[in-house]
């Protein structure tokens, strides 16, 4: 299960570093990465999140995550469309999925995402969204339709997660929010103290 502060890391460098402060959950995102690297770092992300007690989730790399035991993995819209989906439960890797319209919520549903995150909730400034901040009365709508904890993600802050847990969440995924921060240590500490 997933906790309710769900950190996103782009390397193993930032995992380390949030397992060490006591995150129970963790994201490894890697973009741009050669294939024996992203193996090497998927690898490690298993090693520390097993022996740290904290549940890792894989995002995209559904074959290297069968491939080196990982036993949870994201995937958003065009990744899902594109994956085995059957080789990804066969391996028994639990999955969550990353929907932004009513669509690709039912696309969620139909293959019983253990997760279903919804975002952005508020602006963002990681990537450029073709979607509209989706706000905390669409956070409340998903939450009466889905069966299984409610990831929210985009533009979430400290300051903001009190409104968005009362919305509906059953998790908070943060990256800017510590990643951008002139002090990553102390900001985790703040999300791990009011993590619900």
């Amino acid at each position: 299960m997933l906790h309710s502060f769900y950190p996103i890391v782009p390397d193993t460098v930032w995992l380390k570093r949030i397992v060490g402060l006591g995150a129970k959950c963790v994201q490894l995102r890697i973009k741009d990465a050669g294939e024996a690297d992203l193996r090497r770092q998927i690898g490690e992300a298993i090693r520390i999140c097993n022996s740290q007690g904290c549940e890792l989730v894989v995002n995209d790399y559904w074959r290297e995550a069968i491939d080196l035991g990982a036993s949870f993995i994201h995937l958003g819209q065009e990744d899902l469309a594109a994956a085995d989906l059957p080789a990804i439960r066969r391996a028994g890797l639990r999955l969550g999925v990353s929907t932004h319209d009513r669509e690709e919520l039912e696309k969620a549903l139909a293959v019983s995402a253990d997760y279903v995150a919804l975002g952005p909730i508020y602006e963002t400034k990681l990537k450029v969204m073709k979607w509209a901040p989706q706000g905390l009365d669409r956070l409340a709508e998903w939450k009466s339709l889905i069966p299984c904890p409610l990831v929210a993600i985009g533009g979430i802050t400290v300051e903001r997660a009190a409104g968005v847990y009362d919305a509906g969440a059953d998790v908070i995924a943060v990256i800017t929010d510590f990643i951008t921060h002139n002090d990553p240590d102390t900001r985790i500490q703040q999300w791990l103290a009011i993590a619900r």
